[in-house]
């Protein structure tokens, strides 16, 4: 596999800015950061498109799709559209981003298509510059993920990459996942705990990454020096409290200063101005607040900012307005409470990864804070306040990296680097990953199964026919820490007769430790692995699965002669 031999391209796809990092496997130390983008220098681009009048076509993107500032004239201008990544994960449905709906049902799908072909474009200029490298073929992409994200999410993220032509096909290895804080915990591991004199077995570390739409937690513990290697002690837990609810928030306040109906027709026809209003909170309040100023304020001027709001607001808005000469006083005490509202949420989460990993016979040596909203002085100051005493009782290190940012796709493209092929029995084409050792599960996951049913501990009403039920199967429980790409197979299942054609095995996942049955509450498909039988087939089946990053890779196999079914694993998706 020649593409395993050159380059590494790490697609850091965020809710509110994007980037990429790539590098040569012959000079792995020279990893670079793109910083040119359309219209900028930087390290990232802002997450936005701009469509033409139709939605159909990209006329600009990144920071080149961002709304400037507004005319005192109203103008007729597409909507930009942003924040599409959160309708991935759990988040409710209320609190997602309203999209055009000319986009389409699965407008979101279409906007983070679309986006990862225009970052294909720029990365495609940048690695062609080695001389004979095919983008098609010598091109491993690495491409970081919330901790939270589900199968199925990671499954519609290779569908959109393949139809944004990063890949020739949507199953292809060179597409390959990593979250982002085990990217950081890579990253801090190879670059931080040597200077501060922690590279050393058995230190447990925690990467707290604050990013735009999710924070995630996790607890990492250094299994090896030579090399370098790294297994979880606890669950990783992550929700959405990043640096943009503190946006919604914002918004939230000009509701109600202005009027529901007045924002909701902003938003409807000119998002632009709306955008242009959020992203001057930004770049005025948010980004330099450090909650040391008690006298701060900052007097948002509506006619200068969001001039169409005039038209909107009702007559007695208006009168209030007018004697404001449109100017909204936003207070110390207002940002604060922004601030706080979003950060107790991350501080309550690290208290309980912090409790978990002592639960598991593990002391924390250092707390590592990467992700954009990590930058913030004041996040940095209200986690090294409340964990003040555990700095003071046990050397607890808390420490923002000089890049936080950076901190993800550095650790993603060294993880890219230790790739390898691996001589697995069932998919030639698995990678090894030789720096992260194992994680542990968040889930329990099994089958389901046509058992026996029995009378004193199943109700009537689950007997299927005759004497048989549906039934759930464990195969490995929540919490247990599993070396990655370590197989759970079980043998023994058959086909009801030898006329039988195909055999399918549904897998499913459930937060719970135990479970009798496939649809009980919390009960999550997974996906489903399909298997066609020779005719007159009537011998035992060994099924099985792996944990790969974020990806499960099922197989089957004819326990006569040990041959592998020609199988397809489907992750459902709704």
């Amino acid at each position: 596999m020649s593409w395993l031999r050159n380059i590494r391209v790490v697609v850091d796809f965020g809710t509110t800015y994007s980037g990429f990092t790539y590098c040569h496997v012959e000079n792995s130390k020279d990893i670079r950061t793109n910083d040119k983008w359309p219209g900028e220098v930087n390290l990232k681009t802002n997450t936005v498109l701009q469509y033409d009048s139709n939605f159909r076509n990209v006329v600009a993107w990144g920071n080149a799709a961002l709304s400037k500032r507004p005319n005192q004239r109203i103008r007729n201008e597409t909507r930009p559209v942003e924040l599409f990544k959160l309708y991935l994960g759990k988040l409710k449905q209320d609190l997602r981003p309203r999209l055009p709906v000319e986009l389409g049902s699965d407008g979101y799908k279409k906007a983070i298509t679309d986006y990862l072909r225009e970052l294909g474009v720029r990365i495609k200029e940048m690695v062609e510059k080695w001389e004979g490298v095919d983008f098609t073929e010598n091109v491993l992409f690495v491409l970081t993920v919330p901790a939270e994200y589900s199968e199925i999410d990671q499954d519609i993220m290779r569908k959109c990459a393949h139809k944004a032509n990063l890949i020739k096909d949507k199953d292809s290895p060179r597409l390959q996942f990593t979250t982002e804080p085990e990217a950081a915990a890579i990253y801090c591991m190879e670059s931080k705990l040597k200077e501060y004199d922690l590279l050393k077995a058995g230190t447990t570390f925690m990467i707290v990454d604050c990013g735009g739409g999710t924070v995630d937690l996790t607890t990492r513990k250094l299994n090896g020096i030579e090399p370098l290697q790294l297994g979880e002690v606890t669950e990783r837990i992550g929700d959405f409290c990043g640096s943009t609810f503190i946006d919604r928030l914002f918004v939230e306040f000009l509701r109600e200063k202005l009027g529901t109906s007045a924002i909701d027709l902003l938003i409807e026809n000119h998002y632009g101005q709306l955008q242009y209003m959020v992203q001057e909170f930004c770049r005025r309040v948010k980004e330099p607040f450090t909650g040391d100023n008690v006298l701060f304020r900052y007097d948002l001027d509506i006619e200068e900012n969001a001039p169409v709001l005039l038209q909107y607001v009702s007559k007695e808005v208006r009168e209030i307005m007018e004697e404001e000469e449109w100017l909204i006083e936003i207070t110390y005490h207002d940002v604060k409470y922004w601030f706080d509202h979003t950060i107790d949420r991350i501080i309550n989460m690290i208290h309980i990864q912090l409790s978990n990993s002592i639960n598991n016979g593990e002391t924390c040596s250092a707390m590592f804070l990467v992700g954009g909203f990590s930058e913030s002085k004041y996040l940095q100051k209200r986690i090294k306040q409340e964990f003040q005493k555990e700095n003071e009782e046990n050397k607890f290190k808390i420490i923002p990296p000089n890049q936080p940012i950076a901190a993800i796709v550095r650790g993603a493209a060294m993880y890219g680097l230790s790739l390898k092929n691996s001589s697995n029995a069932h998919r030639m084409d698995k990678l090894k990953r030789s720096v992260i050792r194992s994680r542990t599960l968040k889930f329990t996951y099994g089958i389901k199964i046509l058992g026996k049913w029995k009378s004193h501990l199943h109700p009537l009403s689950r007997r299927v026919f005759d004497d048989r039920i549906h039934l759930f199967e464990p195969f490995v429980k929540r919490g247990v820490e599993v070396e990655v790409d370590k197989e759970f197979p079980k043998s023994g299942y058959k086909p009801l007769n030898s006329s039988q054609k195909a055999l399918k095995f549904e897998l499913y996942k459930t937060t719970k430790h135990n479970a009798t049955y496939h649809d009980e509450d919390g009960m999550e498909l997974v996906g489903t692995l399909r298997i066609l039988l020779p005719n007159g087939f009537n011998h035992s089946i060994t099924f099985g699965f792996s944990f790969g990053q974020m990806e499960i890779t099922a197989f089957a196999q004819n326990e006569a002669n040990g041959q592998n079914f020609h199988t397809k694993f489907d992750v459902n998706e709704p």
